[in-house]
């Protein structure tokens, strides 16, 4: 009698911890199985980018390559950027670029060089669309990180250009920067002297407001 009463509760212990494993066991390889999903993601951008002005290796790109790849081993980022490059050149090379490597996220960053020379706004929105849909018939999702222009460009252009990024976002439904500079723009340290491109200093905290965007993509 005395050894049934003692071995009672330990076998109700081991049949509860036996249950707590079976159930824990899916969740934390569901888990395991979420943080190791591959990913190949594509940068389609233009000088702010490519790292004009500083090291590459210490490029916002870069940067974002170094968090993916701990953060999801196996994963690349892939920079197709160029300096100069345009919503019209990005329009026109994207579907050879998506069929070369084959992306299943690809983050816009283009437009800036469209605002400083004035190009029509329902162009360069025109180009933009293209790039998404594009990337989403491939397949990929699309992160659009948004950019500003000076006031001195006249207060419509200027808002109508910063507005496009918001109202594509929201018509093809897609993360969105809203403005890839925030905090960055018009403080010392972290512009060049063109006032145009982020200093080595900026690259971080662009990193960083790209990815808290993107890991809600992954």
């Amino acid at each position: 009698m005395l050894n049934t009463r003692i071995h009672r509760p330990f076998r109700l212990v081991v049949i509860m911890l036996v249950l707590l494993l079976k159930l824990s066991l899916p969740q934390a390889m569901a888990g395991e199985n979420s943080q190791s999903t591959q990913h190949i993601i594509l940068v389609m951008g233009d000088s702010i980018s490519a790292g004009f002005g500083i090291a590459k290796e210490q490029g916002w790109v870069n940067l974002l390559r170094q968090k993916v790849t701990k953060s999801h081993p196996g994963s690349q980022v892939i920079n197709a950027s160029i300096s100069g490059e345009t919503t019209s050149g990005g329009a026109n090379r994207i579907r050879s670029t998506l069929e070369l490597h084959k992306p299943t996220l690809v983050i816009i960053e283009l437009g800036g060089n469209d605002g400083l020379r004035g190009t029509p706004i329902k162009l360069m929105k025109k180009n933009l669309t293209r790039m998404i849909n594009l990337s989403q018939r491939a397949g990929a999702k699309v992160l659009l990180l948004g950019m500003r222009i000076p006031p001195n460009y006249g207060q419509t252009y200027s808002e109508r250009f910063s507005g496009q990024y918001k109202q594509l976002a929201l018509e093809q439904q897609i993360n969105l920067v809203p403005f890839l500079l925030t905090g960055i723009a018009g403080r010392a340290g972290m512009m060049q002297a063109d006032g145009i491109h982020p200093t080595q200093n900026a690259q971080p905290l662009i990193m960083q407001s790209v990815w808290q965007q993107l890991m809600l993509l992954m």
